[in-house]
């Protein structure tokens, strides 16, 4: 599937690129030199039939009809999860007692939204969204990302963020608890307490395991 992408993110800049050299007036020859090729070889690029130009190439040849170079991922499909984070939801899902059930990957309620939440837990009347971070590398990102999923999902519950016990994340969690602490206002133990009594907690927290 990357092949295809690749050649269809090539064809689309083929395009534009062909369109804004027609608007703007410029010879092929001109915008080949300025992208590091022959004027054959543009002309292929305009057509799709330059097979695997460098991005060095598209974005010079962008850049010499007006056009200025963006590139943006997108998550295809499920997230994908490395083994560490799977043994961490499935550690944080044998604290639930009964009637607490757990659902994994829910995505938010809201048409072409890739995001998800990595689980949530409900006691068939209520819920919580679950986030499970293996490693945190950026606390600030975390907290505005849990911010605006929380916000853009009326349906999320009380939201409990799961992290894996390591020295680094420790270290970052003494740093930073304060910062999410009017969001995530409980401690782990408060949170255990609850699930292992088969209720939600009262409200939204941290959860080291």
């Amino acid at each position: 599937m990357g092949a295809a992408d690749a050649r269809r993110l090539v064809a689309d800049a083929g395009i534009e690129i062909a369109e804004a050299r027609r608007t703007v007036g410029v010879s092929q020859r001109l915008v080949a030199v300025r992208a590091g090729m022959s004027a054959s070889q543009l002309g292929r690029l305009e057509r799709g039939e330059l097979r695997r130009p460098t991005v060095d190439a598209l974005c010079r040849a962008a850049r010499g009809v007006g056009l200025a170079p963006s590139l943006k991922l997108y998550p295809a499909g499920p997230r994908v999860r490395d083994a560490a984070q799977l043994r961490l939801l499935a550690r944080f899902e044998s604290l639930l007692a009964t009637p607490l059930r757990m659902s994994r990957e829910v995505p938010l309620p809201i048409v072409g939204d890739q995001r998800a939440w990595d689980a949530r837990i409900t006691d068939g009347r209520r819920v919580s969204s679950v986030e499970a971070e293996t490693r945190i590398r950026d606390a600030q990102a975390l907290e505005r990302r849990l911010a605006l999923k929380a916000r853009d999902d009326p349906g999320a519950g009380v939201v409990i963020l799961v992290v894996n016990r390591t020295a680094h994340n420790l270290r970052v969690l003494d740093a930073y608890r304060e910062a999410f602490r009017t969001q995530l206002p409980l401690d782990g133990a408060a949170i255990v307490r609850a699930l292992r009594a088969g209720r939600l907690p009262a409200a939204g927290g941290v959860l080291v395991l």
